[in-house]
Formats: C-alpha cells, sequence, structure tokens
C-alpha cells in the first residue's frame, strides 16, 4: 500500500474526489488506481487568505513496485498496517466454575473493557449505577427543567458516562502503536457514528449521536453474553486476607429501585466509576485501597458567539467552513498555567451536578454544531499544595467547597455573568449582546464570589493575553458561569504495571482512577485492562 502525505487542496473549492487527488500527487490516471482511502484529513488555517485542506491518502496501485522504484515525491511511501487483535478469545469463559469479569461504570473505560471482553466471549458483567441512556436521557432534561436531581442518574451517572453529555470530542495524546484507539473509532463507526471520524483530525460524535451508539454497543454487549444491571450501586468490597496478600473476592451491591442488597462474588473487578464517584471513592478509601491526591484543574465556563470565533479564525472562509474552535494556553503572575479545555463549537453550557446541594458546570454539543454560541472552560492548574487537608480526598472537598460557592451564588441555579462584571466583581444586572446558551435553570449572579482569590486573579491575568490571540476574546458582554470543578479525577488510585491495585483481584481503570483524560484516552484504558483479564482467565482455563 502507497500512502501519500501532503495533499492540499483550497477549501473555496468545494470537497475534493480523493481520486483526482491521488492522481494528481502520484502524476498516474485515474484508471491505475485500484483503491483510494482518506487516512487523515486537517485544515491549515495558519494563513487566512490561503486556508487549506490538508490529506492524507492510502492508495493501491497495478504495478507498485514498479511504480516505488522510480518515484521520487518525499510525500510518497509504502506503508503496512497493523490491524488491531484482541490477544485471546475465550468462548467457554463465564460456564460453571470459570470467573466472570465484573466491571463497575459504564462510561468509556467500563464500556469498552467490557465490549471487548464480550465479543470475545468473557461474559462480563456490568454494574451501572445509573440509567440506561434512554432513560438517563429524560431524567437529565427533568432535572434542566425543574432543578429535581436524582444523585445516581445525572449528567456523570449513567451508561455512557459523563461524556454522554459532552461534545463527544475523540481526540487524545496518548501514543497508542498497537491501534487500540482506530479499534475504539472502528467501533463508533459500526455502531452508527459517522465514518468521518476515522479520518478527521479532529473528530468527535456530539450528544447525539453518541446516545444512538452507546445504546447500540450496549446491546451487542448483551447478544455476545454480557450482563448489565442497571440502577445498582457497589456500597461495598468484601477485601479478606490471603497468603499472597488482600485480595477482593466480592462485592455488596444495592439495587436503586427495590433497596435489595445481594453480595455478588468476583474474582477480577475493573472499578472504572469516572471521575465524580465520590461516594465510592469514601468506600474505598475506608476500605484500605491505596490511593493518593493530584493535580487537577477548576474554573469557569465562558461563551462566545460563535461567528466571531468563526471569523477570528478562519477570516472570510469561514462562511464555507464548519463551526471553529480554539485551544488556547497562558501563564497567570504567580505561574500557574490557565488554559481552555473542552471547547464546544456551537455548543451550551449545561448543569453538570451530581450531589445536592452543589452545582458544576459542563460543556455540550450535538453532532452538528449549529449553535449559536462557542463555550469552553477556562481552567486554572491546582495541585494538592492549594488545597487545605490531608489524605487522597482532600481534592474532592476542595471541588465540594467551590461547587457549594457556586450553588450559594446562584442560589441552586447556575450563576451567571458578563466578563465586565466579573473584572470589577459585581453581580451582573442584564445580560448584553450574547444571549445564554445554557441547558438548566440559571441565573444573573456575581460568579467571582464562589472563587477563591487565586483562581479568580488567574483568570483576571490570562484574559488579556487570550484577548491578543482571539480578539474579542474577553469583551465585556462574554458570558462567565461556575464553576467548572469536575475537568478530571482530583486522585489516582494506584495499581501496578499489570493494572492490578495493591489489593489483588481490584483494577482501577479509567478518568475516575486517574489513569485517563477523556472519552479516547479512557476507552483505550478500558482495552488493555480487558486485555490483560482476558489473558489471566484464559490461563485459568
Amino acid at each position: 500500500m502507497i500512502r501519500i502525505r501532503q495533499c492540499k487542496w483550497p477549501v473555496n473549492a468545494g470537497e475534493p474526489d480523493p481520486v483526482v487527488l491521488a492522481s494528481r500527487a502520484l502524476k498516474l490516471p485515474p484508471e491505475e488506481l485500484t483503491e483510494v482511502r482518506i487516512r487523515k484529513c486537517s485544515l491549515d488555517a495558519r494563513k487566512k487568505t490561503e486556508i487549506q485542506w490538508v490529506y492524507e491518502l492510502d492508495v493501491h496501485i497495478k504495478k507498485e513496485e514498479r511504480f516505488l522504484k522510480h518515484c521520487r515525491n518525499a510525500n510518497v511511501s509504502r506503508v503496512s498496517e497493523t490491524e488491531y487483535a484482541f490477544p485471546v478469545n475465550g468462548p467457554d469463559s463465564g460456564s460453571a466454575g470459570k470467573s466472570r469479569p465484573v466491571i463497575i461504570g459504564m462510561g468509556p473505560a467500563g464500556l469498552f473493557c467490557a465490549y471487548e471482553l464480550a465479543v470475545h466471549g468473557f461474559r462480563p458483567i456490568l454494574i451501572e449505577r445509573g440509567e440506561p441512556v434512554e432513560d438517563r436521557t429524560r431524567t437529565v432534561d427533568r432535572f434542566w427543567q425543574s432543578g429535581d436531581l436524582d444523585p445516581d442518574s445525572n449528567v456523570q451517572f449513567g451508561e455512557g458516562g459523563a461524556g454522554t453529555f459532552s461534545d463527544g470530542k475523540l481526540t487524545t495524546l496518548i501514543k497508542d502503536p498497537e491501534g487500540r484507539g482506530r479499534e475504539v473509532l472502528k467501533t463508533f463507526v459500526e455502531h452508527g457514528a459517522d465514518p468521518e471520524i476515522l479520518y478527521r483530525n479532529k473528530p468527535h460524535i456530539g450528544t447525539d449521536v453518541l446516545k444512538t451508539v452507546i445504546r447500540r454497543m450496549r446491546r451487542t454487549i448483551e447478544q455476545a453474553g454480557g450482563e448489565i444491571r442497571f440502577r445498582t450501586r457497589a456500597d461495598g468490597f468484601r477485601i479478606e486476607d490471603t497468603a499472597q496478600g488482600r485480595r477482593l473476592t466480592g462485592l455488596e451491591l444495592t439495587d436503586r429501585e427495590s433497596g435489595r442488597k445481594t453480595l455478588l462474588p468476583a474474582d477480577y473487578t475493573v472499578l472504572a466509576v469516572g471521575h465524580s464517584a465520590r461516594d465510592t471513592f469514601r468506600i474505598l478509601e475506608k476500605a484500605g485501597v491505596p490511593m493518593t491526591a493530584k493535580s487537577f484543574a477548576v474554573g469557569v465556563r465562558m461563551q462566545h458567539p460563535q461567528a466571531r470565533i468563526n471569523e477570528q479564525q478562519y477570516g472570510e472562509a469561514a462562511a464555507v467552513l464548519p463551526a471553529a474552535d480554539y485551544k488556547i494556553t497562558a501563564r497567570a503572575k504567580d505561574g500557574r498555567g490557565v488554559y481552555s479545555f473542552c471547547m464546544c463549537p456551537g455548543g451550551y453550557v449545561v448543569n453538570a451536578s451530581s450531589e445536592p446541594g452543589r452545582l458544576a458546570v459542563n460543556g455540550m454539543s450535538d453532532h452538528a454544531r449549529d449553535g449559536v454560541n462557542a463555550n469552553s472552560a477556562i481552567i486554572v492548574s491546582v495541585t494538592p499544595d492549594d488545597y487545605p487537608g490531608e489524605g487522597p480526598l482532600s481534592g474532592v472537598e476542595f471541588q465540594r467547597r467551590l461547587e457549594e460557592q457556586a450553588w450559594a451564588a446562584g442560589q441552586g441555579k447556575i450563576p451567571v455573568q458578563r466578563w465586565e462584571d466579573f473584572q470589577a466583581g459585581r453581580k451582573t444586572e442584564a445580560i448584553g449582546a450574547i444571549p445564554a446558551a445554557i441547558r438548566g435553570q440559571w441565573t444573573l449572579s456575581n460568579v467571582r464570589e464562589a472563587l477563591p482569590d487565586f483562581l479568580a486573579q488567574a483568570l483576571l491575568d490570562a484574559m488579556p493575553e487570550f484577548d491578543r490571540k482571539i480578539p474579542g476574546f474577553a469583551a465585556p458582554d462574554v458570558l462567565v458561569a461556575g464553576v467548572e470543578s469536575r475537568t478530571s479525577s482530583p486522585l489516582r488510585i494506584m495499581r501496578d504495571e499489570a493494572f492490578e491495585s495493591p489489593i489483588r483481584g481490584l483494577f482501577p481503570c479509567g478518568e475516575g482512577a486517574g489513569y485517563a483524560g477523556g472519552i479516547m484516552s479512557g476507552a483505550v484504558d478500558g482495552i488493555r485492562i480487558a486485555e490483560e483479564l482476558a489473558k489471566r482467565l484464559t490461563k485459568e482455563g
């Protein structure tokens, strides 16, 4: 197979034909090309007057050896692509006398761990405190309209995890030579996602499409022999002392609807509970599961007109391009990093709370990204030295205090403030030129009151730099909502190179355990643990 890099096409020339691009790059007639596939597609917008699509194409041609022998194009080379392969199959696993792996949590990490185990014959049992995604969507919509919060099924908890109500970004910075990331993308496509996620430089699904994809993956898991127990909490962990050390032997489960408590024996348990499972973290701490506090970031979510962002990023070409995104960073005067996070083009700020009396926000976009506003978290790095208390849960308590202050600032609703008023430290009395694009009840308030002084000052320090990079970013009518406190897990649950906790039989996984930072890295971590469990279960058999 031949790979062609740096195939450029002007954005104002419409959508290119990959065959034409490849034919032009190779200087071969189209009939010589037997197959052309887009490998990557990105947008080069460094020069606003010359914005171009840049393609990477994989091509099969007749007489490939002969062609390459005489080719002098540095952007053309032979490649061979290794497809991802799960290490073992276990068609008999889960039968009488065999262990069935248990997975707690059905976010990206737990979902993909269960999916790979199920389709390869290992019949996992999935424990999810929240609801199936269709019921969860109705519960979340009711919360946004009425403020009636279900602490077990909300924007943070339920089938699909927190990423279900987000932009559905599928980008990651992790190295992936084994192809697990591409396996995640292919699985999404097989279950209804747009095939363009396989090659777009910054792929996303969108919350509307992701819900359908997750539902279809659930059916595949069940058809392959997996079992899913929704509305079920893991309220206890049975840990026994053995000759090999402390080991997890079972889970104490509570059915949320009936209140019935049961004990589930478990030789292998994957802990993929997400970054907001604070009650579970407390149970684990009491059970002696080793964990430690870690750095994370908190801040606010800001809204700008999407048209303003498009114009600044693309110039005149904005009319023919999809909604623009951005990624910006700055350094506060005290040295803290301040940066954009989870930018949602054409999206909404949403109430992402999961605990009564506390309020957190997040961002969300549909696949079309056709909302009037762009929004992004603007967050500040914090370390364990920045918050009082000791122990692994000190970061959790710091988050909770911020959320309690946000709840108080908005009297239970999302507090919203104009940037001009944030600078002055006064309550906003009226919205300016930018309308509020928010899912959930909100009110005009003084968001700055919800933040410690060092966080507010870091934002004040950074915004002039952001405004230089994207003119209008710090305009007076920009909307600020708070607080953005759930960017990542505030702790890490310890594990070894085989992904196992010092408590044997327990496998901390994904974002909540401190080993991932988004849909893709969480899913990949889940697959890696599925591989490890499959090897152990096969060896047992």
